[in-house]
């Protein structure tokens, strides 16, 4: 097949997982926003290069013509949790959009793979707007854990370098590394709350200091040097004692001295 009837094949994957990836990422972005843990952590996208598609072809009898009806991972969307309740929440989200359709589901999470794989796939129909009209392509996301991807990625690359002839020995250390997968998993959900406690923590801290600094900067135009130079101190003295409580404080202290500026800056203006 030609190389260019291949792109305009590809094309609409290629848009439905640059919207998907967008779309999730945009969820992680506003659960942090309302200082909410996300439990989608990271997220990429790719869409299968055309070898694969042939060799998937070839393995499975497909002709051409038919790889949008019968080849549902052409578009591929990873997203990739901390703890493993986290999945079963993703799938949830992603069972109650409007914008997805899911078509059907297999869990290797709960019903482990021989081979040791664990992850959650779930083929879905998402609908892109093209020049030509509304078109649905079907997109695979695969949801796991960060221990479940690391194996998985090495597991794969052992598959594609001895393809489908990988020595027993190397099987049942991938076997044993997997067993201690599911303990690394098991081990960080039994400290789930305390790790979250302290990733919310940094989180606060952070926004807190952020929310600081910009104040500071605006006081830099309407504040004397002097004035500047204080805040800045008070501001490394408190920072120092790393106390969120002591930083929100400060926060509120300087929020009231900029609204007096701001204050004095409209009064100046009616004048």
């Amino acid at each position: 097949m030609d190389i260019k009837l291949w792109r305009e094949i590809l094309y609409p994957y290629e848009m439905a997982v640059d919207e998907l990836t967008l779309k999730f990422e945009n969820i992680i972005k506003e659960y942090r926003k309302e200082g909410i843990y996300s439990p989608i952590e990271l997220v990429s996208g790719r869409v299968k290069r055309i070898p694969s598609i042939l060799e998937k072809c070839q393995k499975k009898n497909i002709e051409i013509d038919d790889i949008s009806d019968k080849i549902e991972d052409i578009a591929g969307i990873r997203i990739i949790c901390q703890f493993v309740e986290d999945i079963h929440k993703v799938v949830e989200i992603i069972e109650n959009r409007t914008d997805i359709k899911v078509l059907h589901s297999k869990d290797y999470v709960t019903n482990m793979k021989p081979s040791g794989y664990r992850s959650y796939h779930m083929i879905v129909e998402y609908e892109i707007q093209t020049i030509k009209g509304p078109t649905p392509i079907k997109v695979e996301i695969q949801i796991r854990t960060l221990a479940m991807n690391f194996w998985a990625t090495i597991e794969h690359s052992l598959q594609y370098k001895y393809r489908q002839n990988m020595p027993e020995h190397i099987r049942e250390r991938l076997s044993g590394a997997s067993q201690a997968i599911i303990a690394l998993d098991t081990e960080m959900s039994s400290i789930r709350d305390e790790i979250m406690d302290s990733q919310n923590s940094f989180r606060i801290k952070s926004h807190i200091i952020t929310e600081i600094l910009n104040l500071i900067q605006n006081l830099y135009r309407v504040a004397n040097k002097r004035e500047i130079t204080k805040i800045q101190d008070e501001f490394f003295r408190i920072y120092k004692k790393d106390d969120i409580q002591s930083l929100q404080h400060f926060l509120n202290e300087l929020d009231v001295i900029a609204e007096g500026y701001r204050a004095q800056g409209v009064e100046e203006e009616l004048e």
